[in-house]
């Protein structure tokens, strides 16, 4: 079993492979919490915009102490930066852009994502939360869905099963997992493992994932 890695070295782990699956060109949308660690690792030869549904197209990376904007910040109430031609917007028109299948891609965390491609990340009953939030749009208005989380919660139990607990973001919306043991696509057979992460094997990815893995016959091993 891989060599227990401090929380802030997973994230980043997790954000850097994520990273790779922005393409040159696209309009990119990242989710709180752990998402918007991927705009610090977007390479520079990359011409890539980020969208946030609070009003800002042209997101930048997080920004240096001396820069620090308290009236500029993402869906998330983190501070940010603009990046150069960035515009502002109000909230109607950004989720106007995300609604009208504008955005290549979304990197959202997740709770629960079910064989099915089932994504739960909005709420845990009894819990008191902020809102909704704009993730059941963006589910279904970006063209690509990624999830980024942990493979198992705090307990040690799967966060990929046959079916969701949690109340529902949208249903069959996930494209692909990637957490920090592997990297899992969601096809129309199910879940295929494509992805093995440093220092783990295919076994105990499977048996730490309760929804039936299928095994890409080139599974890359230790590959991020």
């Amino acid at each position: 079993m891989a060599v227990e890695l401090d929380k802030a070295v997973v994230r980043e782990k997790i954000a850097r492979r994520a990273e790779q699956e922005i393409e040159s060109g696209y309009y990119v949308n990242l989710g709180i919490g752990m998402p918007t660690m991927v705009a610090n690792y977007i390479q520079e030869d990359k011409q890539v915009v980020l969208q946030s549904e609070n009003g800002l197209l042209g997101i930048g990376r997080s920004p240096y102490e001396e820069e620090v904007d308290p009236d500029l910040i993402n869906a998330g109430k983190e501070t940010v930066t603009a990046s150069v031609g960035a515009a502002y917007c109000s909230s109607a028109e950004s989720f106007a852009m995300i609604r009208g299948e504008h955005l290549d891609l979304a990197i959202l965390g997740g709770m629960e994502v079910s064989e099915q491609g089932d994504l739960a990340n909005w709420m845990i009953p009894g819990k008191m939360i902020k809102g909704m939030g704009g993730a059941m749009d963006i589910v279904h208005g970006a063209k690509k869905i990624v999830i980024i989380m942990d493979h198992v919660n705090k307990h040690g139990e799967p966060k990929i099963l046959k079916q969701c607990q949690l109340p529902l973001t949208g249903q069959g919306v996930v494209d692909r997992i990637i957490t920090d043991r592997a990297v899992i696509d969601v096809t129309e057979t199910g879940l295929e493992l494509i992805e093995v992460s440093e220092g783990w094997t295919v076994e105990e990815i499977k048996q730490s994932t309760e929804a039936e893995l299928h095994v890409h016959p080139n599974v890359w091993e230790a590959s991020f």
